[in-house]
């Protein structure tokens, strides 16, 4: 996701961040070197260097720091971030375990009733348009049982 503008609001002590999802913020404390009133922040930019992925900020000292737009969404909780995440640690599991399992490549195909190609979609950890079912059904197929634990 890009980020699109970026402010520094000293009175809230935080960077006001614009995304395709709407305005979020991340505050002041979670950057680094974080800003602080002896120290403030002079400017703030979103950043072609990181392809508009981030915003690079300078402190009144000179120092500058980047903060990349995942750690934004991460902070905000933003549920497609989470998700891709979620979707991620799903996907490195289920190759892990079909590493460690005495399955073939093809055994597991046939059971899930899909194609090989379907199946290498299911293993690549970059695709996020894949569904959560398609890789819980593969984590069934290698006999393992998955549980979400929800924490305050």
């Amino acid at each position: 996701m890009k980020a699109t503008s970026v402010r520094a609001n000293n009175r809230r002590h935080a960077f006001e961040v614009g995304t395709a999802c709407g305005r979020l913020v991340f505050p002041y404390v979670k950057a680094d070197p974080p800003p602080t009133p002896e120290d403030a922040v002079t400017h703030a930019y979103v950043d072609d260097e990181l392809d508009r992925e981030g915003f690079t900020y300078t402190l009144a000292s000179g120092v500058e720091g980047s903060v990349h737009v995942d750690q934004v969404l991460e902070y905000n909780r933003d549920p497609r971030y989470m998700r891709d995440q979620l979707l991620y640690r799903l996907t490195l599991e289920a190759e892990r375990r079909l590493a460690a399992s005495p399955l073939s490549k093809r055994e597991v195909i046939r059971r899930l009733g899909t194609s090989p190609t379907q199946f290498y979609r299911l293993l690549d950890p970059t695709n996020y348009r894949k569904s959560i079912d398609g890789v819980l059904e593969l984590l069934r197929v290698l006999e393992c049982d998955v549980d979400l634990v929800v924490r305050p």
